[in-house]
């Protein structure tokens, strides 16, 4: 899958990714993502700049980024380009690489994890403790399962 243009008004702040996002979310979680009455140019709008972390990534063998907002971006150090090239699995050190591949294998087996707490590094190389995640299986229009996608509020630098 190639990388998405950056989000902005121009393209809608990729409606249709974070249309799928949200179906997803509600899907697995039965919750909503953003507030339901947001049609998806809104929600993607508010996802872009919200003050919580939103990432995906895709159904790739080494998957890639492929959305990131804008406190995703700042906490891994990135910018778009940067951040929608690299494999996801960078994202853990290599010492947690592995705990982060079988955390994945049960989201992929059970549709989402509520309440994961992990440490991430950012590309300058600051560790950080994310807490309180959501991640979540990824299903096109026609249910074909496309990626993964975090959300997570909490973090702390450590």
């Amino acid at each position: 899958m190639t990388a998405f243009p950056e989000p902005s008004e121009e393209n809608s702040f990729l409606a249709d990714h974070i249309a799928i996002l949200r179906d997803s979310y509600r899907h697995w979680t039965g919750r909503e993502l953003v507030d339901p009455r947001m049609n998806h140019h809104e929600a993607a709008r508010y996802l872009f700049f919200a003050p919580f972390a939103v990432l995906s990534h895709d159904n790739a063998k080494d998957p890639i980024f492929n959305y990131a907002n804008r406190t995703a971006m700042s906490l891994f150090g990135m910018n778009w380009a940067e951040l929608t090239a690299f494999p996801s699995r960078l994202s853990a050190e290599r010492q947690n690489q592995e705990n982060r591949e079988r955390l994945l294998a049960e989201v992929m087996e059970r549709g989402y994890v509520d309440d994961y707490r992990g440490i991430r590094i950012s590309k300058q190389q600051r560790r950080f403790l994310i807490e309180h995640v959501t991640i979540w299986n990824l299903l096109d229009a026609r249910g074909i399962y496309c990626g993964q996608a975090a959300r997570f509020s909490d973090w702390k630098f450590v």
